[in-house]
């Protein structure tokens, strides 16, 4: 049933598109940044998310993005040339573009603190630290998007669909400590919506460059792979274990984002 629901919404989007991959990737882009959104909207409702609230979103999204990085991304990329060096010269690329990102554009984690130029540490206010670490986050998770639909429809629309899952509570992970710290709810709820925007950007920018340098294909797809890879890896995993409470939660929340992206991706057969 699930398998044949893909089928159709991959003929939908061809044939709204007329077949052109852009306009599909901008769809898929306006989907992830309205489920980030939707997360955003949580701020209307709620005073303050719990602990253990905002480290299980977070571990939930780390398992989706731990598989979608293999099995929508590195993977396929050694499959299209039989050979892992295209791949894992794009993870390398991947990991050193948000390495330099990560250690170029100031930003601030909930838990983890300032990272970036210290210089920039007092210029700017928290909020805009806040909104900076979770558009880097993001960038990644767009880009997969983006490169996937152009690697395969149906992979891309899975991707799609898990990144959007996952970025429901991720935009609730941003508003809600903004509303908390601001005492207001229209900013915090803009910003969320701003860090999905940027990843809308991020999948068209994606998909338009790599539909274009096909022949990149594989090594873009590592990009994005290891882009993720590093951001699971070195900012969100120690980010939600750092606390060292609700680990059972935590770990909980990861193969529940695990299962979840897996289970969407085996509809691909």
């Amino acid at each position: 049933m699930l398998e044949n629901l893909l089928s159709t919404l991959s003929s939908w989007l061809l044939l709204a598109s007329h077949g052109n991959l852009i306009i599909v990737a901008v769809y898929a882009g306006i989907f992830v940044a309205l489920m980030t959104t939707l997360g955003a909207l949580i701020a209307i409702f709620a005073n303050r998310m719990p602990d253990w609230g905002m480290d299980v979103s977070l571990s939930f999204a780390a398992g989706v993005m731990i598989v979608a990085s293999f099995t929508s991304l590195i993977l396929p990329a050694i499959d299209l040339t039989g050979s892992f060096t295209p791949a894992g010269i794009g993870i390398f690329l991947g990991v050193l573009l948000i390495y330099g990102i990560d250690n170029f554009i100031p930003h601030e984690h909930i838990i983890k603190g300032y990272e970036g130029p210290k210089e920039f540490k007092e210029k700017l206010k928290l909020v805009w630290l806040v909104v900076l670490a979770v558009i880097i986050h993001n960038l990644p998770e767009g880009l997969a998007v983006g490169i996937s639909i152009v690697y395969n429809l149906n992979a891309g629309l899975v991707t799609a669909i898990a990144i959007g899952i996952q970025d429901f509570p991720e935009g609730t992970v941003v508003s809600l400590p903004l509303a908390t710290i601001q005492k207001k709810r229209l900013v915090p709820i803009l910003l969320g919506a701003l860090s999905g925007i940027a990843e809308m950007v991020m999948v068209i920018l994606g998909a338009f460059l790599f539909s274009i340098f096909k022949s990149f294909l594989p090594y873009g797809l590592g990009l994005a792979g290891g882009a993720m890879l590093y951001v699971t890896v070195k900012e969100m995993i120690p980010e939600i274990y750092k606390r060292q409470e609700n680990e059972k939660l935590v770990t909980l929340g990861f193969f529940l984002g695990f299962y979840v992206m897996l289970f969407l991706d085996s509809m691909l057969g």
